[in-house]
């Protein structure tokens, strides 16, 4: 590994680390808000992790979902130290830490880690898309009729009532729908070959900066594009690319 995939993947490690010691543990709640939870514990899992990074490179930037850095460089860290927050507080066992980095906004490596599953994907721009150090690639299905997709939902009434018309069109061509309630996992269970597509259309980049580098390192497809109403946020497709992903869109 790189210098910098080496970076990301120990301080993904030490995140999950801290994430694993206190779940299902009471936590301390910064806000409560009506689809969404802020907790103490996604602030200083950020902190550790900004702390290793730049402990090794001091004049580095952060963008992270708890706060950002400005740096000297022209390099960028990109990352959220927790994944499914919600998840975490109701002690359901699926959220991530991810972790990227990009040079004058050229994506370099990124690195997702479930601490729950010891599940690490990894990447490098031009090289493979790895879990847990083994080639990983997207899934082969061809028919709508056996795919299984995630589509996220975010927070807002408007996100709400735009998202529930896509997923009832979908629904009724496809094996399965999932919400998840963890982009970073999504993107990278497209990567796994898990899921066949994963469909949001507002989201962070913090989220799936991993993941753009992932899913076509294993053979698929990602759409990112601006959202129109948010200039900091995106909609994406990620896809396997092997079935017709775009009927999924309603007319």
């Amino acid at each position: 590994m790189s210098e910098f995939l080496t970076t990301a993947v120990d301080a993904a490690l030490l995140a999950g680390k801290l994430l694993r010691e206190n779940f299902d543990k009471p936590l301390e709640v910064d806000a409560m808000h009506a689809h969404d939870i802020k907790l103490e514990l996604d602030r200083r899992t950020q902190r550790l992790i900004e702390d290793h990074i730049l402990a090794r490179y001091p004049g580095h930037a952060i963008l992270g979902e708890e706060g950002t850095t400005e740096g000297t460089s022209n390099c960028e860290w990109i990352v959220d130290p927790l994944d499914g927050t919600v998840n975490y507080f109701y002690g359901i066992p699926h959220f991530a830490t991810t972790i990227a980095v990009r040079r004058n906004n050229e994506l370099l490596a990124g690195v997702v880690h479930d601490p729950m599953r010891d599940e690490t994907w990894t990447v490098e721009a031009g090289g493979p898309a790895l879990l847990n150090g083994r080639q990983i690639e997207v899934s082969a299905r061809t028919e709508l009729s056996a795919c299984i997709i995630s589509m996220g939902v975010s927070k807002t009434g408007d996100t709400i009532d735009n998202t529930l018309p896509a997923f009832n069109h979908a629904i009724r061509q496809v094996k399965k729908m999932r919400m998840l309630g963890s982009a970073a996992l999504d993107i990278a269970y497209v990567a796994t070959g898990r899921l066949d597509a994963y469909l949001e259309g507002t989201i962070s980049l913090w989220d799936i900066a991993a993941g753009l580098l992932l899913v076509p390192a294993a053979g698929g497809t990602v759409d990112l594009q601006p959202h129109p109403d948010n200039p900091n946020k995106f909609r994406i497709t990620a896809t396997s690319g092997r079935a017709d992903f775009a009927s999924l869109v309603p007319n």
